[in-house]
């Protein structure tokens, strides 16, 4: 059955739940299209023992902030909760396990196909975030490697890689927590591109958070400032423990695979039972691609709103469609613009 409607969110996570807390004030007929079961988005894919890189207060999404939990960074499920109960608590207008397959454009209304029927809006939010396009980098070899491969994304805990010989490949927070976990019940290495960035114990991400991107912080003891960014690692338990034991000692990118392993820039092959792959994500666009808009990867957008398509926005992307737009706490800014955007639209489209 077709519905029309003033604006449709495709994407039930973070930042389709805050661009849907702000429309909840405009009035407009919005609904959220969600193509998983319940309620968490993109963290229902995430590692078990996953831990947020900021306290709850600062990991809250816009209204209602994360109600204090038994330790100082969330967990996975603690998180998960949360989310449940912030739908509840605004009763969004969501539909679940709907996949949006295309985007088209029919006369001055967005046409969306999905597996539960076609939509129509008048106003289009995409907010799919990247969780759906895992990266990997090209390696001469990858195909022929043997062993066990799994992107972070996929992996969910250590149990089937214990004794094994594991290589863990990415430098950022998600690395550097699968590599603590993992490295106690395996033998592990380390692949990052540059030599990775442990930020000091009294910055984690809400000083990241509300940082420009060209500011300096400084910490609550120290006289230096220091650059700090998203990608830099933060000191949550399992990272700290991980440095005590001094796991942390990473080499720089390899040359190619092999059946059994890899082979290092010097010609030396090392084996290896598996591969973890923490080498992050690209936007999840492909159900844009019949707008024609796509440009190596992205969408051109002048904050988050589509410069060739002025009914369009996307949020929740990372630094193109804002600093720090693709975390809990930071979507929230760029989420409360494009909502007043929206309604600014919509009543111009009623004033015509």
């Amino acid at each position: 059955m077709s519905q029309e409607l003033d604006v449709i969110i495709i994407g039930g996570g973070q930042a389709g739940l805050s661009v849907a807390y702000f429309l909840r004030r405009a009035k407009l007929n919005y609904l959220i299209l969600d193509d998983r079961k319940e309620a968490g988005g993109a963290w229902q894919r995430t590692w078990d023992s996953l831990r947020i890189f900021s306290p709850s207060q600062f990991s809250s999404l816009s209204g209602w902030l994360m109600p204090p939990g038994p330790d100082e960074y969330p967990t996975k499920d603690y998180l998960l909760d949360y989310i449940r109960k912030y739908e509840e608590r605004y009763k969004f207008p969501i539909q679940r396990e709907t996949k949006v397959k295309k985007v088209t454009k029919q006369g001055e209304l967005f046409k969306l196909t999905t597996n539960q029927g076609v939509f129509y809006s008048r106003c289009l939010v995409s907010a799919t975030g990247t969780a759906q396009n895992p990266s990997i980098p090209h390696y001469e070899g990858h195909a022929n490697f043997k062993g066990k491969q799994v992107h972070s994304v996929d992996y969910v805990n250590p149990k089937d890689l214990e004794s094994k010989k594991v290589l863990v490949i990415g430098g950022g927070n998600s690395g550097a927590q699968i590599l603590a976990e993992v490295s106690k019940v395996a033998e592990t290495k380390w692949i990052t591109l540059d030599e990775p960035n442990f930020l000091p114990e009294e910055i984690d991400g809400r000083y990241l958070f509300n940082a420009a991107t060209e500011k300096y912080l400084s910490g609550n003891t120290a006289t230096k400032k220091t650059k700090a960014s998203l990608s830099d690692i933060v000191q949550v338990a399992t990272v700290k423990e991980g440095l005590q034991r001094g796991i942390y000692t990473s080499y720089r990118p390899f040359d190619s695979f092999y059946e059994d392993g890899i082979i290092w820039p010097d010609g030396s092959k090392e084996e290896f039972d598996a591969v973890i792959w923490c080498t992050g994500f690209k936007p999840d666009l492909d159900h844009l691609e019949g707008l024609g808009l796509i440009q190596n990867g992205k969408i051109r957008t002048k904050h988050t709103r589509s410069i060739e398509e002025p009914g369009l926005w996307l949020v929740g992307y990372a630094n193109w469609t804002g600093y720090a737009s693709a975390t809990l706490y930071g979507v929230g800014k760029t989420a409360k613009q494009t909502a007043t955007e929206i309604s600014e639209y919509i009543k111009e489209l009623m004033d015509q």
